[in-house]
C-alpha cells in the first residue's frame, strides 16, 4: 500500500490581503504548514488557520521564512548563522503558542521560499535551522525538499524528517527546484501535475525540466495554496489516488 502525506502552504493572508483558499482547501489536506507571520501571516489569521486544522483533523507545522513580507519570503537574505537561528526559533515559538491554545501539538517545521530552497545545498542555514529546532523541540518533524542537506544534517543530529516533493513545481537535473523567473518552473495544468505525483510516489522518479530521469523519494507531498489551481490540484489528487491506491494520511 502506498501512502504520503498531503500539505499546503496556508495561513498566508495578512490584515487586510487575502490570499489562498485555505477554507476549501483545509478540507482535503492532511497537513497544513502556518505562516508564522514573517513572509505572511499574522496573529489573526495564524489563531484562524490553526483552529480550522484542529476543527478537521489537519496536522499543523511552522512554516518559517525571512522577514520579508514585501518578497513574500521568496527573495535571498544575506543573515549571519545566528539570525537564522534565532529567527526561525522565534517563529516556531509565535505558531506553538496558537496550537497550544488549542491542545495541539506543533508537528513540523517546514522552511518556506528562499530560506527553504537554500537548504538544497547550504550547511550553514541548514545547520542553523536544525539547531533551533533541536533547541525547542526535538520532536519536531523537518520537512526538506527532497535532496536537500537540510534533510542529512537533520537526520545526523537524531531529528525525524520528511522529504517533501511537490506537486506544481518543476525540477532542475539536481532535484532543485526551478526557480520561479524561469519558464516552466510551476506546472499549471493539473493533470500533468497529478500523472508526475503517481509516478514520483508509485516509481520514485521524476522528470527534470530538461528531460533528465532523477530519482526522488516522497514523504509528504506539498500543493503551493496560493496558487490559482491549489483548490483543483488537491480535490484531484485525492479523486486520482484513491484509484491509484494511495492512502493519503498525516505522519
Amino acid at each position: 500500500m502506498y501512502h504520503v502525506d498531503l500539505n499546503s502552504d496556508m495561513g498566508e493572508s495578512f490584515g487586510a490581503y487575502k490570499l489562498g483558499g485555505d477554507e476549501e482547501i483545509i478540507k482535503y489536506v492532511t497537513t497544513a504548514n502556518v505562516a508564522c507571520g514573517w513572509h505572511a501571516g499574522d496573529p489573526m489569521v495564524m489563531d484562524k488557520t490553526v483552529r480550522m486544522a484542529k476543527e478537521r483533523g489537519v496536522m499543523v507545522g511552522a512554516h518559517p521564512g525571512y522577514p520579508d513580507l514585501m518578497g513574500f519570503g521568496r527573495r535571498k537574505m544575506v543573515l549571519s548563522f545566528q539570525e537564522v537561528k534565532n529567527y526561525v526559533k522565534y517563529q516556531i515559538g509565535a505558531l506553538s503558542a496558537f496550537t497550544k491554545s488549542y491542545g495541539m501539538k506543533l508537528q513540523h517545521v517546514a522552511p518556506h521560499g528562499a530560506m527553504g530552497n537554500q537548504c538544497q545545498y547550504d550547511e550553514e542555514i541548514s545547520t542553523a535551522i536544525v539547531e533551533a529546532i533541536t533547541e525547542v523541540d526535538k520532536d519536531l518533524i523537518v520537512y526538506y525538499c527532497a535532496g536537500a542537506v537540510l534533510g542529512q544534517i537533520a537526520e545526523s543530529k537524531g531529528l525525524r524528517t520528511a522529504s517533501e516533493i511537490f506537486a506544481d513545481r518543476a525540477y532542475m537535473d539536481d532535484l532543485s527546484l526551478v526557480p520561479r523567473k524561469m519558464e516552466g518552473s510551476m506546472i499549471t495544468d493539473e493533470n500533468i501535475a497529478i500523472e508526475r505525483c503517481v509516478r514520483m510516489i508509485k516509481e520514485g522518479k521524476v522528470t527534470s525540466i530538461n528531460g533528465k530521469e532523477l530519482d526522488i523519494k516522497g514523504d509528504t507531498l506539498c500543493v503551493h495554496g496560493d496558487g490559482p489551481k491549489a483548490l483543483a490540484f488537491v480535490q484531484k489528487i485525492r479523486e486520482r489516488f484513491e484509484k491509484e491506491g494511495i492512502e493519503i494520511r498525516h505522519l
